[in-house]
């Protein structure tokens, strides 16, 4: 049997917050008020139990990811403000919420093409109401609803994703569960401004464990520098 991609990850993690310097990895610790991850991990999860969330939300985890539940932690210490953990509560399975409301029952809808998404947000600013004569009240009402359908449309073009963490600001990083990008890593900036798009290049997804890997020799390199004290 060969080593786990996973073997020893937990324990450097751990590690790091013994070390002073790994203060200064972001979303590490507690920041404006909001509180970091201090490099800590919920308990792993077991093959029942991730068995028995997947068949809740009719998905099927990447074997990366999946193997990081059962192997390292439901979540915790990780990219951002680290990983969002996936734990049973009162309403079953769900993942704890990282930036905005998840849409759990988007999961295991098929992630779209970016044709098909370029289209919905095309038909969808085709559809903005153009304000003419002088009824206000019902130009505005038409644009409540339009921008309603907006707020919509923004969770439907992620779903078939999980969000995993959150940089701050409404910035996400997402797996696709779903479709031909099943276990690929995409980066959210739309709330700045920015794009939704995948990691990495076309022959070089970036999956998972690369992600979260990348993210883990980062810190450890981030921890052998020396501390930035205030002058």
């Amino acid at each position: 049997m060969g080593v786990s991609i996973w073997s020893g990850v937990r324990e450097r993690v751990e590690a790091l917050a013994r070390v002073d310097e790994a203060r200064q990895v972001f979303g590490a610790w507690d920041l404006a008020g909001g509180r970091g991850h201090h490099f800590r991990f919920a308990q792993p999860l077991s093959e029942p139990e991730i068995s028995e969330a997947e068949a809740q939300w009719g998905v099927s985890l990447p074997a990366e990811y999946r193997s990081f539940l059962l192997e390292v932690g439901a979540g915790g210490a990780g990219p951002g403000y680290g990983l969002s953990v996936l734990r049973r509560t009162d309403a079953g399975w769900l993942w704890s919420n990282v930036d905005r409301g998840l849409r759990h029952d988007y999961l295991g809808l098929p992630f779209l093409t970016g044709e098909e998404r370029w289209r919905v947000l095309a038909e969808h600013d085709d559809r903005q109401p153009l304000q003419s004569g002088s009824d206000d009240e019902a130009y505005f009402a038409a644009y409540s609803a339009w921008m309603t359908a907006g707020d919509e449309l923004f969770d439907r073009v992620t779903s078939g994703a999980l969000t995993l963490s959150h940089g701050g600001c409404g910035y996400c990083y997402l797996l696709v569960l779903t479709g031909p990008e099943r276990g690929r890593m995409w980066q959210d900036d739309r709330p700045g401004g920015g794009e939704f798009s995948p990691l990495g290049e076309p022959r070089t997804p970036v999956g998972f464990a690369r992600w979260y890997l990348g993210w883990v020799e980062g810190a450890e390199i981030e921890a052998r520098r020396p501390l930035r004290r205030p002058r």
